[in-house]
């Protein structure tokens, strides 16, 4: 039965997911944003939504916070996966090879954020120094530098408009009609993120696994699946930025989350009430995002679409997969 249920889930984040994707660029361009930023930071974000709502629901209703963590750092490591299977699916060359290098600067930023997260993770785990109250001293800066890096995105922005505009138009669509599909779709988000750490939980307690491997693959894969939709979609229709863009950029978002559930978890700091296992998952994204970011600064050869960097994301995914299974 549990597995029926964790279907289900899957199958509505999965399909609201496309449509809050959609729903979320015709607005963007309806309104008159549009490019990097939007790409990086708000669709970005509402893609990631099963993540904030699975995270609210892990610990407040659940108390599972290694539920959340888990699957907010295993979510930034499909990601990171998920850009080595588009680069499979793109045709002709690397998919690297065809967007801007702008996109080196957001993996930069997801890079030092994971280094703090991981960093934070070890000393809260050991120390337990410095809390704010029942939270981390750790949630106000992690908050302040996502604002600094969106910021500093968006007036990059503004200094090179339109880098990853796509041709995509909506003129057949009214904005009030878009709206209104859009928050039917997100509410459907919303009401499966709540319900997926419950799952979760409960697939961990008949099974005998741990909290970050359910998190770090079960939730994280279902989670994710909304930037899958929309970056594979994307690439269909010729916008490769966007699709690049939206999983970095959800990489980036995610980290946000943790402050949110840090100020939600009102028994202790967040990070402070998790295994270190959770570390395994952090250094796993470390290396891809590492990857990435040299990856778009050298040249593309593939074989038979496989190129150096698209197979060693898929296999740090897999050794950080199978470490996590080994502690489960």
């Amino acid at each position: 039965m549990v597995w029926l249920k964790f279907i289900v889930c899957v199958a509505i984040i999965f399909l609201s997911g496309r449509k809050v994707a959609r729903y979320g660029d015709v607005i963007a361009e309806k309104t008159g944003l549009g490019g990097v930023w939007i790409g990086l930071v708000l669709i970005a974000a509402l893609t990631s939504l099963p993540e904030l709502f699975n995270g609210i629901s892990a610990v407040t209703l659940v108390d599972a916070p290694g539920l959340t963590i888990g699957n907010l750092l295993g979510a930034n490591m499909f990601n990171l996966f998920n850009l080595a299977l588009l680069d499979l699916a793109h045709r002709n060359s690397s998919i690297l090879a065809a967007v801007g290098k702008t996109h080196r600067l957001t993996g930069i930023f997801s890079l030092v954020m994971v280094l703090f997260i991981a960093g934070f993770i070890l000393i809260s785990s050991r120390f337990h120094i410095m809390d704010i109250g029942w939270i981390g001293w750790y949630t106000p800066f992690i908050l302040l530098l996502y604002f600094v890096f969106a910021r500093t995105l968006y007036r990059y922005e503004q200094r090179h408009p339109s880098l990853l505009e796509t041709e995509l138009e909506y003129t057949d669509l009214s904005l009030k009609k878009v709206c209104l599909h859009f928050s039917i779709s997100a509410v459907f988000i919303i009401g499966a993120g709540i319900w997926l750490p419950f799952i979760g939980d409960e697939m961990a307690g008949v099974y005998g696994w741990g909290q970050s491997f359910v998190g770090s693959l079960f939730l994280a894969f279902s989670t994710t699946l909304p930037e899958i939709t929309v970056s594979f979609a994307a690439m269909r229709i010729g916008a490769k930025d966007l699709a690049i863009a939206n999983l970095i950029g959800s990489n980036l978002f995610n980290l946000t989350i943790i402050p949110i559930d840090d100020l939600l978890y009102v028994k202790g700091p967040v990070l402070a009430a998790i295994a270190e296992t959770h570390l395994v998952t952090a250094c796993a994204v470390v290396l891809m995002t590492v990857v990435f970011i040299v990856g778009l600064s050298r040249r593309h050869q593939r074989f038979y679409r496989l190129s150096w960097w698209n197979v060693t994301l898929i296999l740090l995914f897999l050794i950080g997969a199978y470490y996590n299974f080994q502690m489960a």
